[in-house]
Order: structure tokens, then C-alpha cells, then sequence
């Protein structure tokens, strides 16, 4: 797989998710996850706690494609709650970290959305992934 971050010559460089990505391999798409777990029961109705569970499913996913974190090239987040996203950034941080470790090379958009398909979910994480 060729995964190269895309980062024009002036700009700012983002914090913990990248601009653009350019890829090459066998696509893998992860349709979005939300915060339950595999027997689609909610543990939680935390945001952070969510987060964590929907990072765990698209990990699970890519890994019955012989993908793991380091081949995510697109990630789109849909919060119900843009303040509540923004007052535990730090929190929703750590949990990505343990989930996916240090993988910041991804294509990131995260948009407020009314509200999501299953009432109690507060967030859906939709991924793109390339591998050799």
C-alpha cells in the first residue's frame, strides 16, 4: 500500500488528523459505526465511551480485511453534539489514541448532525481504508 499525507508547501499543519491523503491498493470501506457493541447493545451513553466502542468496531472491521489502523485514509465522524464533542476533546483524544494509536495521517471531517438512525447514539464514525 502507498499512503502518502498531502500537505501544500505555506500551510498550517493540522493537529492530529491530516489535510489529504493520496493512496494506492485495494480499498476497504467501513460503514459507520456507532457506540455499541457486537451485539448492538449500548454499554453507554457517554460521548466518550462511544467514541471508544465505534473506534473498536471500525478497528474489528478493518481487521477482517487484513487492515489495521495505519491503512485508514478517510475518516468522517457525525457528532449530535458539536459542544459536547469540543468540551471532551481532550478525553475523545486519549480514546482514539488507545484504540488506534498514533495514526494521524487520515483525512478527518467531523460534522454536527441533528440526529442519527438509533436514538441513543451520539456519534458515527464512517472510515476509508487502503491496503497493499
Amino acid at each position: 500500500m502507498s499512503k502518502t499525507v498531502l500537505q501544500p508547501v505555506g500551510w498550517a499543519a493540522p493537529k492530529g488528523y491530516a489535510n489529504g491523503v493520496a493512496a494506492s491498493g485495494r480499498t476497504i470501506f467501513v460503514a459507520g459505526q456507532i457506540g455499541w457493541n457486537a451485539d448492538s447493545v449500548f454499554e453507554s451513553d457517554d460521548l466518550v465511551d462511544q467514541v471508544r466502542q465505534a473506534l473498536l468496531n471500525v478497528r474489528a472491521l478493518l481487521a477482517e480485511a487484513g487492515a489495521g489502523p495505519e491503512h485508514i485514509c478517510r475518516m468522517t465522524w457525525y457528532l449530535t453534539d458539536k459542544r459536547d464533542y469540543l468540551a471532551r476533546a481532550a478525553d475523545i483524544g486519549r480514546a482514539y489514541r488507545e484504540v488506534l494509536g498514533r495514526e494521524f495521517g487520515i483525512a478527518m471531517t467531523a460534522v454536527q448532525v441533528a440526529a442519527l438512525i438509533e436514538d441513543r447514539a451520539k456519534v458515527e464514525i464512517e472510515v476509508t481504508a487502503v491496503i497493499g
